[in-house]
């Protein structure tokens, strides 16, 4: 069933119609999503691993039965105490971790794609919307669908006032109410506070939007060439609340799908 949504202008007044792409009546699976999430992260893992020398820097040897000792490995000295042995102080790890590890995770191109589609569409149930914890009691339609205009904002000043406008600013308040310290070491290491995610705004051509936005809590601006199923669902929960933009809507056609203006 293809559905029909109004596109409004920066003052919130509809001004026309637009017809979605068929990729907004794919079922929800928050299982393949999850998937998808899982092994996008996993691409920014860090490797790590021991040095294969680590523990084994000692002249430490086993004297072998009959004298009243245990077998462990002893240094050679005066003192002769344990060593390289992975029970000892200063002895190698017994199953140390390895660079060589397999932490990325694959997954198969239709599974990948499903699940971008299965997020696109998340985007557009009010019930998986409210259900992910967004703020939509002001937005009269989900998905809200913009002018392309909003795409040419420069002024930080402009995007927040169009946000009020098509109810969404709500939202942005509960991220700022979200913002506390985190605990732990994660202070010091650049990463201070945390905040809970805002809206995702989807358009077709950055044309000022980016910069304009950036300083807005919790609010994100992607390109439609640029979406994967993170963004559309962070922590692997699909239902952000997204603004797409009508140029954004017909390059979704072109890219993915078929769809026209009513």
């Amino acid at each position: 069933m293809v559905k029909t949504q109004k596109i409004f202008d920066l003052t919130g007044t509809p001004i026309g119609k637009i017809k979605l792409p068929k990729i907004f009546d794919t079922p929800l699976r928050p299982d393949v999503i999850k998937r998808a999430v899982l092994a996008i992260q996993s691409r920014r893992f860090q490797p790590q691993g021991r040095n294969p020398m680590a523990g084994k820097r000692t002249t430490a040897e086993s004297r072998g039965v009959g004298l009243g000792i245990s077998r462990m490995p002893r240094t050679k000295g005066a003192r002769q105490r344990a060593a390289l042995a992975p029970g000892t102080v200063g002895g190698r790890s017994a199953h140390p971790p390895v660079s060589e590890k397999k932490i990325e995770k694959r997954i198969p191109k239709k599974e990948k794609r499903l699940a971008l589609f299965s997020a696109i569409a998340a985007t557009s149930s009010r019930k998986t919307v409210v259900a992910r914890g967004h703020h939509v009691e002001d937005v009269r339609q989900i998905p809200p669908i913009v002018t392309s205009e909003l795409e040419k904002l420069k002024r930080t000043k402009e995007v927040e006032e169009a946000l009020i406008n098509l109810g969404v600013f709500s939202d942005i308040y509960r991220v700022k109410q979200s913002r506390r310290i985190r605990a732990g070491k994660g202070k010091l290491r650049g990463r201070k506070i945390k905040q809970a995610v805002g809206p995702l705004i989807v358009v077709a051509e950055n044309k000022g939007i980016v910069k304009a936005a950036r300083n807005i809590p919790g609010v994100d601006i992607v390109t439609v060439n640029n979406l994967n199923t993170e963004i559309l669902a962070p922590g692997t929960h699909p239902g952000r609340l997204t603004i797409w933009t009508s140029s954004a809507v017909e390059k979704l056609n072109e890219l993915y799908g078929e769809g026209e203006k009513a």
